[in-house]
């Protein structure tokens, strides 16, 4: 599988695109009027301590307050999860061990309101939720990740080969200064002593730096930037098996090249610095496929579609044959439409970014095979997805329960906001529910109110309709309370809106 990263930069955005196979597999956008946060270093000061949900609100500067639970306080590894594919360590030594894992003491006796307390953000603030901190400080490398609180070596469970394992925790363990933490990433499988040896240095050059700069500043405030969306996801997901890196920017051209003498001496990757005449996400056919990412249906090619939606707790996909009819039986039909949707689903979740719980309903399939079929080809296809995912078997009812770590917002809420016009229901009343509506309303005011003339605002479809085949209702009305109704269209209205004006 070939794989390129196409990087647009603006002066106001910069987006970047993971292509794999010559399709858009993950994408990136950073604004400048909405920098990420994750990663960041603040000094906050604990506002709010909730017993009752063992966490803490803390101000950091920021529009919302945010939220740090218990374990975020004690529990070293939590924040290391968030950048790197160690898995639950805690619950792998209580397997080994059989020992139970300790409870944790109550937030009350760890925090108190105005106390100050460095953190680092894990979450980005999603929805209507503030960003989820912890007090535990991660510095992410290109092979290693610091920690300097924390007395522990780590190695990604992405590296499998038990020799590799421990060549890396042997020169690690041996170079690491007294009492710090370090976890090995995927990207160090095969790396040499000196290459580690110069991610630590610099890592540990990084944190003196954040430690004096925090002795000079009140909370709240920021203590350190994580990195920019380029130089992050060069980072993050730039592998051996990334053919080629392209970008429509000078500036970010430089930045780039710097950055891989810098970081990754020794690789060979390829840099193109794109001068086409039309814009390069358009030359690859991305924006298209962005567009496709945030439509409500995604087509399948044999005539089947999916259906994605997503709610403030969770996503509901549903999967239906369409217009596709099959050849042979209607067995042979559903599974057909259950394996290619497993795919598109699969691809969609990691291209829109969609995280926390998603419920996946297929079409019912009565033989016991193909239910396992189906779901063990869902776990194979999101073995490439880097988030962390935990599906359930299929259920009786052909339902599909999944988790999918989310730590930053879906693409659909980035370049999204709810409809001003439904206000993000997707639906309106329909004109004859807001034409009966009307007519009880005016009913409440032509009783006792007085005067002979009462006049109606509507919107110019709803007076349509009052004008045509309701008007028969609103000659009742008149004849019934002995009043004339007058109907004023107005342009500017809702669907819904409408006004009485008495007199």
């Amino acid at each position: 599988m070939t794989k390129e990263l196409v990087i647009n930069t603006t002066s106001h955005e910069t987006r970047i695109a993971l292509l794999e196979s010559g399709h858009i597999a993950e994408l990136y956008i950073e604004r400048n009027r909405e920098l990420g946060i994750i990663g960041n270093i603040y000094r906050g000061r604990v506002i709010r301590v909730l017993p009752g949900m063992q966490a803490a609100f803390v101000d950091i500067g920021l529009e919302k307050a945010a939220f740090l639970y218990v374990a975020d306080v004690l529990d070293e590894m939590e924040a290391v999860e968030h950048f790197v594919e160690v898995g639950h360590r805690h619950d792998q030594e209580t397997e080994e061990t059989g020992e139970e894992r300790p409870p944790l003491p109550p937030i009350e006796e760890l925090l108190q309101e105005g106390q100050e307390i460095l953190v680092q953000v894990a979450k980005e603030p999603i929805g209507t939720k503030g960003a989820r901190i912890t007090s535990h400080i991660s510095l992410p490398g290109r092979n290693l990740v610091y920690m300097p609180t924390v007395d522990h070596v780590g190695i990604s469970r992405r590296i499998e080969n038990e020799d590799e394992r421990e060549r890396l925790r042997h020169l690690v363990d041996v170079m690491r200064p007294a009492g710090t933490g370090f976890i090995v990433r995927t990207a160090a499988e095969m790396r040499d002593g000196e290459e580690l040896k110069s991610d630590m240095d610099y890592l540990v050059n990084l944190w003196d730096q954040i430690s004096e700069h925090c002795e000079d500043d009140n909370a709240p405030c920021l203590i350190h930037s994580d990195l920019d969306v380029t130089s992050k996801v060069l980072r993050d997901i730039l592998t051996e098996d990334v053919s080629r890196i392209i970008v429509d920017s000078a500036v970010e051209y430089k930045k780039i090249v710097q950055f891989l003498d810098t970081f990754m001496l020794g690789h060979n990757f390829q840099v193109e610095e794109y001068h086409g005449s039309e814009p390069i996400f358009d030359t690859f056919g991305l924006e298209v496929e962005i567009a496709r990412a945030l439509g409500r249906k995604v087509w399948l090619k044999s005539g089947g579609y999916i259906i994605i939606e997503q709610t403030e707790a969770l996503t509901a996909v549903d999967v239906n044959t369409g217009r596709f009819v099959g050849k042979h039986n209607l067995e042979d039909t559903i599974l057909k439409t259950n394996l290619e949707a497993v795919k598109e689903i699969a691809f969609q979740l990691r291209l829109r970014n969609i995280g926390g719980l998603i419920i996946i309903d297929f079409i019912d399939m009565e033989k016991e095979a193909h239910r396992e079929k189906v779901h063990g080809a869902l776990e194979e296809t999101l073995k490439n997805d880097k988030a962390k995912t935990n599906i359930l078997k299929i259920s009786e009812l052909g339902l599909v329960e999944m988790t999918r770590k989310r730590v930053r917002e879906s693409i659909g809420r980035i370049l999204c906001e709810p409809c001003p016009y439904c206000e993000g229901k997707g639906y309106v009343k329909s004109r004859t529910t807001t034409v009966y509506e009307i007519f009880r309303e005016l009913q409440r005011e032509m009783g006792p109110a007085p005067g002979y003339r009462m006049t109606l605002l509507v919107h110019p479809d709803i007076a349509a309709i009052l004008y045509d085949e309701e008007r028969p209702g609103i000659e009742e009305l008149e004849k019934k309370f002995e009043k004339q109704i007058t109907i004023a269209a107005r342009q500017g209205f809702h669907l819904e809106q409408f006004e009485i004006i008495v007199g």
